[in-house]
């Protein structure tokens, strides 16, 4: 056991197994105390590698993240602190691997229910190599105005109340990390406060012990004066008994062991901690009280006496000229996180994002204000998902419709086509379906699904300045531009393309109005003229009827259609449903297990 200070203001911890809010904690104790350095070197996160960004005062900063004990303590050979945030299953482990690395001379182990058989031999380790074990289940300790190990003293309010911010002169040892909070508070209202305060932890076999701490308090000459709060159950106390006895403490120490309670029960009673067990007499909180009384400690007749003897005590001190009270010094103030200081009214900050069609804060996700339950509920499809995370609106049930029967007509068009080809290479060249899903969607464009909106705008505009089909193509012949949506490299005038025909008779028997259809029609008649592979194809007939759709259902005002076809939301369908047929080529070929594709030498034309 260390005879000494264990911390001081350059003391630097390795933080294991990532926690927020308690790295964060440290770190403000760390600005509030007039720190250089953050003293969280470095935080281990098995299996992650990195940097977590938290706060050091207004400066926000980047802590190295290990994946491993070992790697951590190599790059940080000045931290010399294990804080131990690890679950009771695996606090054993890997406080043993810590004990053992040179590096590190205190291991607070923070978490309760580890094995007691585990904790005995942790002990031992620490005792042969000359170490410190503080815990288990300990909420750590604190050296004020210096260094604090995680949630120790609580909120940074809690911690100014009680003036943890600068040192004392007072060593304070407790076995409970929640009544160290209390005793802080005692501690600094009738005293000038605690120089090094530790909860040793409640469990049967603690990794240092009372007299272990008041021993070292001894040999700090800023401490003055001890207080130790005990309890019942276990011997430790006893300990400190022997040491008072045989004149170890030459510095005045206050104690109380609580728990006195007890002997109003008729049978063995538990108090929360595994170690606060009334048992045998001497195991009994007056016995031990009583002890200490005798062996020349301050113990006053009940804990409200307490804190007037820890008063009286210091007021002691102080008139015999053993010690003068610190000064007392106005700490900085804290910055607020934005969060909090938002949620009190205090700051109004600007989003950087704005949503409209969707929200997930609430118990469930909405689609546009519809609760996910309802969409299950209505049993409502993808056509009506679409709907809503489009156009921000239920479309009738012959809307949705029409959209899923363009989505399962647009889903594949064969291997040949330039998405699918795409696809099919980045599949075969080992990629991952991600990578051969965005392969073949970056062919979409003006020769690959992106006539849609083209066709759609081409079309509308058409229509509503009143041309005639042969003024309309006529037009764009001048102009050196092919009518979007007309044209097949193989359907012909006498092969119609059957998607063309599936969506033409489902608009005839479900649309109020088919107005841009029917010129989309008139357009076809007047090109078959011309040439016979110049039949409306599916992009044509998609755009012409996207526009009866929009304008026909009544839910859409001009200026709300106009916007729609120039953002391009039709072509926001073909990439939509062509994904589904990319993705499944992608597997295709997959399942197939098909080699690196090399295009065939005879199907070049080599030439200069």
């Amino acid at each position: 056991m260390a005879t000494g200070q264990l911390f001081s203001k350059t003391t630097q911890a390795l933080f294991y197994n990532y926690k927020q809010l308690p790295i964060q904690r440290m770190l403000d104790f760390d600005f509030l105390c007039g720190r250089e350095t953050p003293s969280v070197a470095g935080i281990i996160n098995p299996g992650s590698e990195g940097f977590q960004k938290l706060f050091f005062g207004q400066e926000e900063i980047a802590i190295p993240v290990h994946s491993t004990i070992e790697a951590a303590c190599a790059a940080h050979p000045t931290a010399d602190v294990f804080i131990n945030f690890a679950s009771f299953r695996s606090a054993a482990a890997s406080s043993m691997s810590a004990l053992k690395q040179p590096t590190i001379k205190v291991v607070a182990i923070i978490a309760e229910g580890v094995p007691e058989s585990d904790a005995k031999q942790l002990i031992a380790y620490a005792k042969a190599n000359n170490k410190v074990v503080i815990g288990p289940a300990t909420v750590g300790g604190i050296q004020a105005g210096a260094f604090k190990i995680g949630d120790t003293a609580g909120t940074i309010d809690n911690i100014i109340q009680c003036k943890l911010y600068r040192p004392g002169s007072v060593g304070f040892v407790s076995k409970s990390g929640g009544m160290s909070n209390e005793l802080y508070n005692t501690i600094a209202r009738v005293t000038d406060g605690i120089y090094e305060g530790i909860a040793i932890g409640g469990d049967v076999f603690p990794g240092s012990t009372l007299s272990d701490h008041v021993l070292r308090f001894n040999n700090i000459p800023q401490v003055k004066m001890v207080v130790v709060l005990g309890e019942l159950g276990g011997r430790d106390e006893y300990s400190l008994v022997e040491a008072l006895k045989q004149g170890k403490i030459n510095k005045p120490v206050v104690a109380w062991v609580s728990g006195t309670c007890a002997t109003l029960f008729k049978s063995e009673v538990q108090f929360g901690h595994a170690g606060a067990k009334s048992g045998g007499e001497m195991e009994s909180a007056q016995a031990k009280n009583q002890a200490l009384r005798d062996a020349g400690a301050v113990v006053p007749t009940s804990y409200e006496a307490f804190e007037g003897a820890i008063k009286d005590t210091f007021e002691k001190l102080v008139e015999a000229g053993k010690t003068t009270p610190v000064k007392e010094v106005s700490p900085p103030q804290i910055p607020e996180d934005l969060s909090t200081a938002i949620k009190s009214g205090k700051v109004r900050a600007p989003t950087h994002i704005i949503s409209t069609i969707s929200d997930d804060r609430g118990e469930e996700p909405c689609y546009a204000g519809v609760p996910m339950s309802s969409i299950v509920e209505q049993g409502l499809g993808v056509g009506d998902v679409i709907s809503l995370l489009w156009f921000k609106r239920s479309l009738p049930r012959y809307c949705t419709r029409f959209i899923e029967i363009c989505v399962m007509l647009c889903a594949d068009h064969g291997p040949c086509v330039s998405g699918a080809h795409n696809s099919i290479v980045t599949a075969r060249a080992g990629k991952d379906l991600v990578s051969c899903l965005v392969s073949g969607l970056l062919t979409i464009g003006p020769r690959f699904g992106g006539a849609i909106d083209d066709a759609a705008r081409y079309f509308k505009d058409a229509y509503d300045k009143g041309l005639t089909p042969y003024e309309f193509v006529e037009s764009m012949k001048k102009k050196g531009i092919r009518v979007p949506g007309i044209g097949h490299r193989i359907k012909r005038g006498d092969n119609r393309d059957k998607r063309v025909e599936l969506l033409q008779l489902y608009a005839r028997e479900n649309f109020p109005s088919v107005k841009y259809m029917e010129y989309a029609v008139q357009v076809e008649t007047y090109t078959l003229s011309k040439a016979n592979n110049l039949v409306l194809n599916v992009d044509g007939a998609i755009g012409s009827l996207f526009l009866d759709l929009l304008a026909g259902s009544g839910m859409f005002t001009k200026p709300e259609i106009d916007e729609i076809v120039e953002i391009g939301y039709l072509n926001g369908l073909f990439v939509l449903a062509r994904s589904i047929g990319l993705i499944g080529h992608t597997f295709d070929q997959k399942r197939l297990k098909q080699p690196l594709y090399r295009h065939p030498w005879e199907d070049v034309l080599y030439t200069k």
